[in-house]
């Protein structure tokens, strides 16, 4: 049941334009090239590669990568509902030049002139694909990848970055917290919902950055700002005053906010985020000792080792704390058989030569009491 209502709910969550304002041509020496379909020109840029992903439900979808020689980092751009490619050739080539990265964008399965029909776990096949894409074609790994999603496209962003624990960094456009949540206030998620984002952003490792229009009608202000109060490594929001849902690139706070984050993440180090990290778990540092805080200062101490093998607190030889001294005769503890262990007197009792416990006699030369008579022996016939 839950299964076909999510069938039924993806029928109207996805508007892919209609007709797609590009078709994918091959040309003779084999090279993948987009042609518009309003002007019939192919898009002639020797820094955009066009590329046909095979995804692991079976649909070929159309992917767009933008080179930049002077990158430090690439995006994988995941666009918003009722758009394709081809309306976002020249926001793409904005970015690559504004903020100096590599971009690939994609069409989701049944968008633009990628075959299939769209659904939610259709687009987290298509995602999935096209990070592979990146990883073999351009090695690009997800300690330089940054992950953009926009509107609808923060469900397959969020999706990745879930099972990506290096990933640099997370963009949210326009975000939102569930499909249902869109359409309704709803305080519980259903079997049927889609895009459970306020889920899986949890479980995302890496910085977000939360970008939302305060007048935006179509995925309010909510949405972003609980996606933003709820993610584990929160950067500094972007509220955009006044800014809907499809117009949030024309602000100039937009691009200088996005520049400053993309800037951040590449100065970000790994001993920076391992830092992070530590600090969003809170683990403790790994000591062999334990500070003692009953006294006026801490004292660091630790639990004797065992005499026979050496290892801390060892059960097999000796029962701590219930071990007596070994003998250094025969190494057994509590001997009774052997020599004691006690220092003997340096001088010779001339009152007793035994090694009796009983006798209490006083050593004339030294004035004490001979440890020889004091000593734990069982040679005396009195004992």
């Amino acid at each position: 049941m839950g299964c076909c209502l999510s069938q039924l709910a993806a029928k109207f969550a996805f508007f892919p334009p209609s007709p797609a304002t590009y078709q994918v041509k091959k040309r003779d020496d084999g090279r993948l090239v987009a042609v518009s379909t309003t002007s019939n020109m192919p898009i002639d840029d020797p820094s955009l590669d066009v590329l046909l992903v095979d995804t692991k439900r079976g649909n070929k979808i159309v992917a767009f990568y933008f080179k930049n020689p002077y990158a430090k980092l690439t995006i994988l751009y995941s666009h918003g509902n009722a758009a394709d490619l081809g309306q976002l050739y020249d926001l793409f080539l904005q970015l690559k030049a504004n903020l100096r990265v590599n971009l690939m964008g994609y069409d989701y399965s049944g968008y633009g002139a990628s075959s299939g029909k769209p659904s939610e776990f259709d687009t987290y096949a298509d995602i999935e694909a096209v990070y592979e894409c990146l990883q073999t074609e351009y090695g690009i790994s997800q300690e330089d990848l940054i992950l953009y999603g926009q509107s609808v496209g923060s469900g397959p962003t969020l999706h990745l970055a879930a099972k990506l624990p290096r990933l640099r960094g997370v963009v949210l456009h326009s975000g939102i917290l569930s499909g249902l949540r869109v359409l309704c206030h709803a305080n519980f998620t259903f079997c049927f919902d889609i895009y459970k984002n306020l889920n899986k952003i949890q479980k995302v490792k890496s910085p977000v950055l939360v970008i939302h229009g305060t007048e935006d009608d179509v995925v309010n202000w909510l949405h972003g700002n609980g996606l933003w109060k709820m993610a584990r490594d929160p950067y500094e929001p972007l509220w955009v005053k006044g800014g809907g849902h499809c117009n949030l690139e024309l602000y100039p706070d937009y691009i200088r906010h996005l520049c400053r984050f993309i800037q951040e993440m590449e100065c970000m180090t790994t001993e920076i985020r391992l830092k992070k990290i530590r600090q969003t778990l809170r683990l403790p540092k790994r000591s062999d000792t334990t500070i003692s805080t009953n006294c006026c200062c801490q004292v660091k101490c630790r639990l004797p080792n065992c005499l026979s093998c050496s290892k801390l607190s060892c059960t097999k030889c000796c029962l701590w704390p219930k071990w007596q001294l070994k003998c250094l005769s025969c190494r057994k503890p509590g001997c009774l058989k052997c020599s004691c262990t006690l220092p003997k007197c340096s001088c010779a009792c001339p009152e007793c030569s035994c090694g009796c416990p009983k006798c209490s006699c006083t050593c004339p030369k030294c004035s004490c009491t001979c440890p020889k008579c004091c000593c734990w022996s069982v040679k005396c016939s009195c004992w």
